[in-house]
């Protein structure tokens, strides 16, 4: 047992950190290699792999990111700020030569390989984008005269760019969403909310006229007869045949055919084997994650800490939210993985950096040290 007397880094944090909030992380962390274990091996074995590729591999990609998700839940909020602003700058350059060098794969530039491992720049740049455009809406509620407002719109319209260069549709409408909803957190007027999201509705209306991918994609939802919706067809079938309780383990029928039954489309099978009551107590834990740090950043008397834990949390679950509508045949098919449940290494270890990010955020911390950070004074003015 730990005693509050003690004053080592390990206690502090222990005595400070969200425990409930890092349970549900921690299972749904449990779910993903259960489900991996249950969805892989058939497609590993349809492609000529061991059939537990994808399993070992989920698991090997979830040792560095426990380590990362929790070195940086010990951080600081200064820290914080200081390595989102050198990651963001290093996940910018290589998204830059993955454009440039980078192999391409179904028409778009997305991954490059360092080192012997496929990386996925945009999945890093997320959280630390969040994290710096918290920052500078921040500054600018501290600091009225700092063009804070003007600098974020400016990185955002580097990243967006960035990303559908690659082309990246889904990550891009996903950085908007958590953009939009940090300016309008901020304070910011409602006419510059309503015009922001008439530029968003404008460009993806320009992305389905110009770009055929898009149009495609958008076609097959508004008419399913209209192209290929074998994959969409396949998931509702898996929770057709699932009901409630699920067929059982390992007897799933639509991951044998399904070419993403590992990433896109991992809800689908755990509908099928595990029934739909576990996909609504994993719908509880995504939604507990968001809630919970929702409210406590609300809680949160650092401006910045509040937020940039409350972009975090936008983003984690607006992506699992974009997900789960996929496979449900809510939305056209996206390409986003379920947090920590599908499989994928840069998406992994990128979530596991934003989660850190937001359990250090919504630590405990003394009212000095909120002082100390220069945003107590903003946050009294604020409210």
């Amino acid at each position: 047992m730990l005693s509050r007397e003690e004053r080592t880094p390990f206690s502090e944090w222990w005595w400070t950190v969200d425990k409930p909030l890092m349970g549900a992380i921690l299972a749904l962390m449990l779910t993903g290699v259960i489900l991996s274990l249950a969805a892989s091996p058939p497609v590993a074995t349809r492609i000529g792999l061991d059939p537990f590729h994808f399993f070992s591999r989920h698991v090997m990609f979830l040792a560095p990111s426990c380590l990362v998700l929790l070195g940086v839940s010990f951080l600081s909020p200064r820290a914080i700020r200081r390595s989102a602003l050198l990651i963001f700058a290093v996940s910018i350059i290589l998204i830059v030569v993955t454009l440039a060098i980078g192999p391409e794969v179904k028409g778009s530039r997305r991954w490059i390989t360092l080192l012997g491992v496929n990386i996925q720049a945009s999945e890093i740049a997320k959280p630390s984008f969040v994290v710096i455009a918290a920052w500078l809406f921040a500054e600018s509620t501290r600091r009225p005269e700092m063009p804070a407002t003007s600098m974020a719109l400016v990185l955002l319209l580097m990243l967006v760019s960035l990303l559908v260069m690659e082309p990246d549709f889904g990550q891009t409408m996903l950085v908007l969403m958590v953009w939009g909803s940090l300016f309008f957190i901020a304070g910011m007027r409602m006419i510059w909310v309503f015009g922001l999201a008439g530029l968003g509705a404008a460009g993806l209306f320009s992305a389905y006229l110009f770009v055929p991918h898009v149009a495609g994609r958008i076609r097959r939802f508004m008419n399913p007869a209209s192209g290929d919706t074998f994959q969409v067809d396949t998931a509702m079938e898996a929770f057709y045949n699932g009901g409630w309780f699920g067929l059982g383990p390992g007897e799933g029928i639509a991951k044998r055919s399904l070419p993403d039954s590992h990433t896109d489309f991992v809800f689908a099978v755990a509908a099928e084997e595990f029934g739909i009551i576990l996909c609504l107590a994993m719908l509880a834990l995504f939604a507990f994650v968001v809630i919970r740090t929702l409210s406590r950043a609300y809680a949160n008397e650092d401006m910045f800490s509040r937020f940039a834990a409350s972009g975090l949390a936008i983003l984690f679950g607006v992506q699992a939210a974009i997900n789960m509508s996929v496979n449900l045949q809510l939305i056209p098919a996206k390409g986003m993985t379920l947090p920590f449940i599908s499989y994928g290494g840069s998406s992994i270890v990128s979530l596991a950096y934003g989660v850190g990010m937001m359990l250090a955020l919504t630590r405990l911390r003394p009212r000095t040290e909120v002082e100390a950070s220069g945003h107590a004074e903003a946050m009294r003015s604020y409210a």
